[in-house]
């Protein structure tokens, strides 16, 4: 973790003040980011975690881009698509000055290569299902086919990526600008080992090829991650950030002073005990920026109790989500009764769940735990942070007061929380999700059945129904319809709690243009500029 602070304030002990990391940034074009975790991995076809996905964005491109206002897809690598008639054809065409960061020409073939390895089995992609649209590509990931050239992949020529999916996908230009539709550079992957291998060292400094607007130069773990210029990027004449500083900070509060001393240009967060003094004061480095996202209480169903659905419904009921988004988070986060955000590609969800302390008392007590007797200890595993740990403490009081119910809180670095919730390795877990684009798709694919990120243990034949009936339908407003009933099964079986609808809360420095809010929380760095 930076801890810079000490060493700024001091420096001015001798001569004179040591210049600032802000004031060196300004110089030499160099941003610098708070970036809350040491990123797991920069493997596009195995990061799970949005904070990767930050650091990752730099160093490759997809066939699209994400818009940062809207979260639509825009030309990356391609430049241009058509669509066929009946929506299942897609041909892309790549631009001929794309290139590597070598210098080799990002081709159709690296983007079919690409394809092809995070559908394999062997590497284990718990992101693969965002390909499955294409033809063939769920049952070549699932092991149902073993031929590659059975799925909708067709490199025409260098130039020429054609597509043909199983069902008309019309957020397909948004897919594409997801992490698992990047390319990888076929020689690299291959000189480092099996293309299958998750632990290989392709994507260390020196070795990372990438065609992003960035390339890997240095990263010194639990430190700080650099990603540097690269000349050979299609728009690199136009990017006018030289460098890219990440930093894995994961307490809210030491970034807010490593900002304050000049450490940081963006903090990634903001302690929520702080919101109101910025907001007293006016202060215009404050930024609180709606996401798409959602912060929930992820039940493990395999486990009893919770392999009950009384009781994971008088859980899910016995949550005050608006004082909990008043108290814990200075009023910068909505309350969430659904898993699906407000304003996600025109989708209305279905009555929320409401507080109802009345009813889960009743329920637990058909459960068998009058008044939480006899109630099984249980532990809620957090972040190791200040947010999700106020949250849990809240969550902790309320369930005690009003069921009787004990939970003790544990917390752990990111890296750990993930990999306990994924392997089923918990009871109860706070997780978030973040759009991947816009549409309400996102947030319900992922608890269903077999779902890589379905880290529930439930699955449901009837919201698997829905789901599959919603993706073959044409008409727009019939399909929006089976998606709100699929919710409306998920929000009565409740293995997951909505908590709130989640906002970014950090501070950006001034001297740091053409930021805007983003929905997605995606950033393209190259469309920065540093000046006072």
């Amino acid at each position: 973790m930076m801890l810079p602070v000490l060493g700024a304030l001091l420096a001015g002990s001798g001569c004179g003040r040591r210049e600032t990391a802000v004031a060196e940034g300004l110089r030499t074009r160099t941003l610098h980011l708070g970036n809350q975790n040491e990123p797991a991995t920069v493997d596009p076809h195995i990061m799970d975690a949005a904070t990767d996905m930050n650091v990752v964005v730099a160093l490759f491109e997809g066939l699209t881009c994400y818009d940062e206002k809207t979260g639509e897809g825009v030309p990356g690598v391609a430049s241009r698509w058509e669509v066929s008639a009946d929506g299942l054809g897609y041909t892309f065409h790549l631009r001929p000055d794309a290139k590597w960061s070598n210098g080799d020409r990002v081709t159709a073939g690296d983007f079919a290569y690409s394809f092809q390895r995070i559908l394999t089995p062997a590497l284990g992609s718990t992101y693969a299902y965002m390909l499955w649209p294409i033809r063939n590509a769920e049952a070549f990931n699932t092991g149902k086919i073993t031929r590659f050239d059975e799925v909708g992949v067709t490199a025409v020529d260098d130039a020429t990526l054609q597509l043909t999916l199983a069902r008309p996908t019309p957020y397909l230009p948004m897919l594409a600008a997801h992490s698992t539709w990047m390319p990888v550079h076929r020689a690299t992957v291959e000189k480092f080992g099996r293309a299958e291998d998750r632990a290989s060292a392709w994507t260390r400094p020196g070795n990372l090829v990438g065609n992003g607007a960035f390339v890997l130069s240095e990263w010194q773990p639990n430190a700080r991650l650099t990603v540097t210029r690269n000349p050979h990027y299609w728009g690199a004449a136009q990017n006018q950030i030289e460098r890219v500083v990440f930093y894995p900070i994961e307490k809210a509060e030491v970034e807010e002073l490593n900002f304050r001393a000049g450490q940081l240009h963006v903090t990634f967060g903001l302690p929520a005990s702080k919101i109101t003094s910025y907001r007293s004061a006016s202060d215009e480095r404050l930024r609180i920026d709606p996401l798409l996202a959602i912060e929930y209480l992820n039940f493990n169903t395999t486990k009893p109790p919770l392999n009950d659905i009384r009781v994971r419904r008088a859980l899910a009921l016995a949550i005050d989500r608006a004082a909990i988004a008043r108290n814990v988070y200075a009023g910068s986060r909505l309350p969430a009764g659904t898993i699906v955000p407000p304003n996600c590609g025109g989708y209305t969800g279905p009555a929320g769940l409401e507080l109802d302390f009345a009813a889960a008392r009743r329920l637990l007590n058909e459960a068998g735990f009058p008044a939480g007797k006899n109630f099984p200890a249980m532990a809620l595993q957090v972040r190791n942070d200040e947010s999700q740990s106020r949250m849990a403490e809240a969550i902790q009081a309320m369930w005690q007061r009003e069921l009787g119910v004990s939970i003790t809180i544990e917390p752990y670095e990111q890296k750990t929380w993930l990999q306990n919730q994924q392997t089923l390795s918990h009871t109860l877990g706070v997780l978030g999700w973040t759009a991947d684009f816009p549409d309400a798709i996102t947030f319900l694919d992922v608890f269903r059945t077999g779902n890589g990120n379905n880290w529930t243990g439930w699955g449901s034949p009837e919201y698997d129904r829905l789901l599959d009936a919603g993706a073959v339908t044409a008409n727009a407003a019939a399909r929006l319809k089976l998606l709100q009933q699929a919710e409306s099964v998920l929000l009565a079986e409740a293995p997951a709690a909505p908590v709130n609808f989640r906002a970014r809360s950090y501070l950006l420095h001034p001297t740091v243009k053409n930021w805007i809010p983003s929905p997605l929380g995606i950033h393209r760095y190259q469309l920065l500029r540093l000046a006072n």
